[in-house]
């Protein structure tokens, strides 16, 4: 698996760049706004994903590591090629695909080119919880990048609360929380449970 390039760019087009390492040129599909970030001679580092077919090998890169995790999300998606996982990414950010997942909102990913409806809502459906180690809906105003922040926002959802909701929640408790209390994942799942009360509890279907 090629991970990682970093080398020269000696070709540049509107969807794709060639990466120099070494002498040998990797051909590499990027996002319209990776490739307007590059020039010719340029020193370029993509994090980098090998889709592996009988005839042909595809290298696709992103500029953040965040932006190629959800590339792999979306893969798992059925329905959901490279291409057309390129192309959300193409129109959509990352905060903006997580917000979509967690208000179960499939109006952005129907704007991609080459996503339907169905496969619209299935990104929607499939993806649930599963952003939240990515960045958290952009109305909780902050990135949930800790594997344990994560684990929590992803055990609320598992308990019934809406992504968006329990995201808000969990990004409270660790902003006002004194950190003697936040060491682990059972005690801030206490603390945001609390915090949450029955009476606010929504279903994570909407």
């Amino acid at each position: 698996m090629i991970s990682s390039l970093r080398g020269t760019a000696s070709h540049v087009e509107t969807d794709a760049v060639v990466v120099d390492v070494g002498g040998v040129g990797f051909a590499v599909a990027v996002t319209p706004q990776v490739a307007r970030g590059i020039h010719l001679g340029d020193t370029v580092s993509l994090h980098t994903y090998l889709i592996v077919r009988e005839d042909a090998l595809a290298l696709f890169g992103f500029s953040a590591r965040e932006e190629l995790t959800v590339f792999t999300q979306l893969l798992s998606v059925a329905g959901v090629g490279p291409k057309s996982a390129l192309g959300v990414l193409a129109t959509l950010t990352v905060p903006q695909i997580a917000d979509a997942v967690a208000s179960d909102d499939d109006a952005p990913f129907r704007r991609v080119s080459g996503i339907g409806p169905k496969t619209a809502k299935l990104i929607v459906v499939q993806l649930a919880g599963k952003l939240a180690a990515v960045v958290s809906s952009s109305s909780a105003g902050a990135t949930i990048a800790a594997p344990m922040t994560a684990q929590v926002v992803q055990a609320l959802v598992g308990l019934g609360w809406s992504e968006r909701i329990a995201a808000e929640a969990v990004a409270g408790v660790m902003e006002a929380a004194p950190a003697g209390q936040t060491g682990s994942v059972a005690s801030v799942l206490r603390l945001t449970l609390a915090a949450l009360g029955p009476a606010r509890r929504e279903p994570s279907d909407g």
